[in-house]
């Protein structure tokens, strides 16, 4: 139960990241692209595309550490359940 609470709050604090960052005015940090897409983007009138782009950065940079996360949460709830069993065992004999 304690480990769904946190991945929870871990899910929200991304959520919340995105959330503030398209709200408040884009720093250079959040502007980084390449040197062919940033001339290509920055000589549109529209912003429109270039917002796209960085979002698509941002979403292809968080998919790696959600599935990183999901591959260690499943490794520490197997091992947690090994231990349980084998405490269970113990006390059987």
């Amino acid at each position: 139960m304690k480990t769904k609470k946190s991945i929870i709050i871990v899910f929200m604090v991304f959520v919340s990241a995105f959330a503030k960052a398209e709200t408040v005015t884009p720093s250079p940090a959040l502007t980084t692209q390449c040197a062919m897409c940033r001339a290509v983007l920055e000589s549109e009138e529209d912003n429109s595309t270039a917002k796209g782009i960085n979002n698509g950065i941002k979403y292809l940079m968080v998919i790696p550490y959600i599935l990183v996360g999901g591959v260690f949460y499943f490794i520490y709830k197997s091992r947690k359940k090994d231990k349980e069993a084998n405490v269970e065992d113990s006390f059987l004999e």
